[in-house]
């Protein structure tokens, strides 16, 4: 049952914005391919040996390109989701219509997909090598399936709960901030160990492409599900006195469901208001 204390007037989003969500996936891993390309293939400039440091880069200039998709053009008239997991999760708050969930995945997936192709077209032969593998990502050796998926739904459900209790109007402009620098943290931190993926739409393109699929519906399934417990646990949280709404609350008044919303996705007033608040933010 969805949270109706979140819920909008909503109706299904334009196509334009799941081809947006394309466009945005795609340029993700374009960039997240280029970066792992550029860091740890041997032959490189700027070559970083040490699989710690390199994760660690690798996470700072991953969550800052995040960040200026989802306030890029494109991930304001989209909501900048570029995770399934993050659409559902969504959708399960009522922040995002139901009947646009499969069009925003199929999008995201099909644009981790493109990103790796063109890539690999633009960087030739090093980006298919053993170091590098397309950017596949793996789990260490001695790490089982079992902890490795608790290990991503876990992370994954701690950023979007931290997103929905942060996602208040005094606060909403730092959402974007925050999921860039939790999925930098995540990199680093997990990267080295169950991987740090928490986006299906991070390793479909890359896993395919290499052929490193053995672990391939861990990636796939647990950050959906981890999502998903992450709202749970905001709904628990939100029985509580500190996080309860006042009745009647409205979404003009709660703008940041725009955030995460594709521009039309409001109606009438709400929509007027809630980009309003937004913009003036920014």
């Amino acid at each position: 049952m969805r949270d109706e204390s979140h819920a909008v007037t909503a109706k299904p989003a334009d196509p334009a914005h799941a081809a947006e969500e394309f466009v945005l996936a795609t340029v993700m891993l374009f960039l997240a391919v280029t970066i792992v390309r550029w860091l740890r293939e041997p032959g490189s400039r700027l070559y970083i040996a040490d699989l710690d440091t390199a994760l660690g880069v690798i996470g700072v200039l991953s969550g800052a390109i995040l960040t200026g998709l989802i306030l890029s053009p494109l991930g304001k008239r989209s909501g900048g989701h570029l995770n399934p997991a993050v659409t559902v999760s969504l959708w399960l708050l009522g922040a995002f219509p139901g009947r646009s969930v499969v069009p925003y995945t199929v999008a995201q997936l099909a644009g981790s997909a493109a990103g790796t192709a063109l890539a690999r077209g633009a960087w030739g032969s090093p980006v298919s090598a053993p170091s590098v593998g397309y950017a596949a990502i793996v789990p260490a050796p001695g790490w089982q399936p079992t902890a490795v998926f608790l290990a991503e739904a876990g992370s994954i459900a701690a950023i979007m709960l931290a997103v929905a209790c942060v996602a208040q109007p005094r606060h909403a402009r730092l959402v974007p901030y925050l999921i860039g620098a939790a999925v930098a943290l995540v990199i680093a931190l997990l990267g080295p160990r169950s991987g740090g993926s928490i986006n299906p739409a991070r390793q479909l393109g890359p896993a395919v492409l290499s052929g490193r699929t053995a672990d391939l519906w861990i990636y796939l399934l647990a950050p959906i599900l981890g999502a998903a417990l992450g709202v749970g646990m905001h709904r628990t949280l939100g029985r509580l006195p500190l996080f309860t709404r006042k009745a009647g609350s409205t979404a003009s008044e709660h703008p940041e469901n725009a955030f995460f919303s594709p521009s039309d996705a409001l109606e009438g007033e709400q929509l007027t208001s809630a980009i309003r608040e937004r913009d003036r933010k920014f």
